[in-house]
């Protein structure tokens, strides 16, 4: 359908390197990436994720899948392998639709293709295919034993005499091993044993290396041997947003009656390590489950604990995901920001949940996140106010959720202030003022007076006072370092008239594109040249982006068109692409005669003006005078000539 360009290569759809080892990287070949796109159907990908999507003309329509919408606006061309939003303006082919909606990177959209048709995954001739398969036989391994792990634990919360332990730290969180949840997070038991996955594993062919690698056992510090990891523990499997076993992180349970547990309480969680699957700092937990409402609600809620994610999904609220244990990073915030560019943080109401959201402000502004805070009970948490006042108390806290800085400046500047030292308030009116100098929201401005106000207020100032007006000029100097983009001025933002012939000239590029054989067409080439601007740009991309099918027919490769337009070309093209205005080839090329035509009358209309007003100036010089007269006829001749042949 449509081959990989070498200009596509060097854009998003350009071939995947996928790292394996220091200094090597494997590239899949064009040929693998034009062959998987060719057998795929586009249509049948997304209608698994658009179910509304019903057959219109050239076009399917449904649904869009990347916002809310109620009137269906997503259209899909099976053509041209496209789709487009008419709504959010999103648009691309079958691998774009798996990044966006799945998460995928593009390597890993080509692959996941490529198994489902069955082809072939071939690097490029000039890297070591033996060393990738390797590599790739590798990791494969340790999602195995991965796999493997899961099911055994799930196994365990089901038969172990000892479950009732793991079943016993559910009910107090009000759920039970056959809840639809406990199955959706595939939540298990850890044995109180030293060995028992160790040998599972063994059983399943999985070399405890491999296991080792993965965090699922340890090595004996004396003698030979590997022990399991999670003993006596209620498992939580990370899943990556393909569906893949990562890592665990293992809840401690109470001590069974026998044991012999003497010394410090175990930790209360216990997480598996890095490993060549997993970097902790990358994944989050609950964003396989979560992933369709986070795009669906285009908002994600961040809670700091794996049973805060578990209770609120149980309660319904399902676009809730957590940090694994650690500080939410830009790399999570990144992957997060993949299906929503808004987050809720809802972390717990205590000193650590405050410093946590001041630890994230970074990592949400760096990602392009849009924060927003909710306001958590004191000692509470989540998943307690779930339980104790229902899902509809935790909406109504993230629908009043406040702005970050906002929040931070009320945490600073609260009934705590004004008992604080005069060292402890200096220090805090410091922390406010680096608050607002690294904010780049526009807005922020305007509420200069009313952060002062708010300072002066806890200070006792009078507004009047000397003290008064040097703070108000800190908080002025703070927010003049905030950097923020200039908005358009009033004269260029206002709107410009549309040169003559635009209209026209859209009409041409949209049919052209819609069948780009009408390239070759006489009548219409031969009028092309009326074309100019950005209309001249897309065409001469068209013809570059334009091959011939094994069929014969003329096909286009849309990926590439796109690449060589403008910016400000794209939305139309896409939009053209995805949902045609043409049915068929004939009304097409009626629609290109009729504004060729159209545009061949102004452009004759045009020069006989000018002829017209040169003649004017040209008084007195009898020679051109009279060859502007004889170019004027022409022109009318011509124009006589289009009128009576409409």
């Amino acid at each position: 359908m449509h081959k990989l360009s070498k200009a596509a290569l060097l854009t998003q759809e350009g071939p995947p390197r996928i790292r394996i080892g220091p200094s090597r990287t494997a590239v899949i070949s064009p040929e693998t990436i034009n062959l998987v796109r060719d057998r795929t159907d586009i249509v049948a990908i997304i209608s698994e994720a658009v179910p509304s999507l019903k057959k219109r003309g050239r076009s399917f329509v449904g649904l869009c899948p990347f916002h809310q919408e109620k009137s269906p606006s997503f259209h899909v061309n099976a053509d041209r392998g496209f789709f487009h939003c008419f709504g959010c303006k999103e648009s691309g082919g079958v691998f774009d639709f798996l990044i966006k909606q799945e998460g995928y990177t593009f390597p890993e959209a080509v692959r996941a293709l490529a198994e489902r048709a069955g082809i072939p995954i071939e690097e490029a001739r000039d890297y070591d295919s033996q060393q990738v398969d390797r590599a790739r036989k590798a990791k494969e391994e340790l999602f195995a034993a991965n796999q493997i792990a899961t099911s055994w634990f799930e196994m365990q919360l089901r038969e172990h005499p000892l479950r009732q332990f793991a079943i016993d730290e559910l009910a107090r969180r009000e759920l039970k091993p056959v809840d639809e949840v406990v199955s959706a997070f595939r939540l298990g038991y850890a044995p109180h044993s030293w060995d028992g996955l160790a040998l599972h594993l063994r059983s399943q062919g999985i070399s405890p290396i491999v296991a080792e690698q993965v965090g699922l056992l340890a090595p004996r510090s004396s003698g030979t041997g590997h022990y399991d990891r999670f003993r006596h523990r209620l498992m939580f499997p990370v899943i990556d947003v393909h569906g893949k076993v990562i890592a665990f992180s293992g809840r401690a349970l109470k001590d069974p009656p026998d044991s012999d547990a003497k010394g410090d309480p175990p930790p209360k969680y216990v997480n598996s390590p890095e490993s060549p699957i997993y970097t902790k700092g990358h994944a989050l937990f609950g964003l396989f489950q979560a992933r369709h409402q986070i795009r669906n609600e285009e908002c994600a809620i961040l809670v700091e604990g794996n049973f805060d994610v578990v209770s609120l999904h149980a309660r319904g609220i399902t676009n809730v995901v957590a940090p694994l244990g650690t500080a939410f990073t830009t790399d999570q915030a990144k992957l997060l920001h993949r299906f929503a560019e808004r987050v809720v943080l809802f972390f717990d109401g205590d000193s650590a949940g405050r410093k946590a959201t001041l630890a994230a402000r970074e990592s949400c502004r760096d990602a392009g996140l849009s924060a927003r805070v909710a306001n958590v009970q004191e000692g509470k948490d989540p998943d307690d106010l779930v339980r104790s006042r229902g899902a509809a108390h935790i909406n109504e806290l993230v629908k009043g959720a406040r702005g970050m800085l906002e929040y931070l400046l009320e945490n600073m500047l609260d009934g705590s202030f004004s008992q604080a030292d005069v060292y402890e308030r200096a220090h805090r009116i410091e922390r406010v003022a680096k608050l607002l100098s690294e904010e780049n929201d526009p807005v922020v401005r305007s509420m200069a007076k009313s952060y002062a106000d708010q300072l002066a207020g806890r200070l006792d100032m009078v507004r009047s006072s000397e003290a008064f007006r040097a703070l108000e000029q800190q908080v002025k100097r703070a927010l003049a370092q905030a950097t923020t983009e200039r908005g358009p001025l009033p004269r260029e933002a206002r709107i410009k008239a549309r040169e003559p012939g635009a209209a026209e000239r859209t009409e041409i590029v949209g049919a052209l594109i819609e069948f780009p054989e009408l390239l070759d067409d006489e009548e219409v080439s031969s009028h092309l040249d009326l074309l100019e601007g950005l209309a001249v740009t897309a065409l001469t991309a068209l013809r570059r982006a334009t091959f011939v099918a094994p069929s014969g027919s003329k096909s286009l490769d849309s990926q590439l068109f796109l690449d060589q337009i403008p910016v400000s070309l794209q939305a139309f093209a896409s939009a053209r692409l995805a949902a045609p205005e043409h049915e068929t080839e004939k009304q097409a090329r009626e629609t290109l005669i009729n504004n060729l035509t159209k545009l061949r009358k102004l452009v004759l209309s045009r020069e006989h003006h000018a002829i017209s007003r040169e003649a004017h100036a040209a008084e007195g010089d009898w020679e051109r005078t009279i060859e502007l007269a004889r170019d004027a006829q022409t022109r009318v001749r011509l124009l006589q000539g289009i009128k009576n042949s409409d």
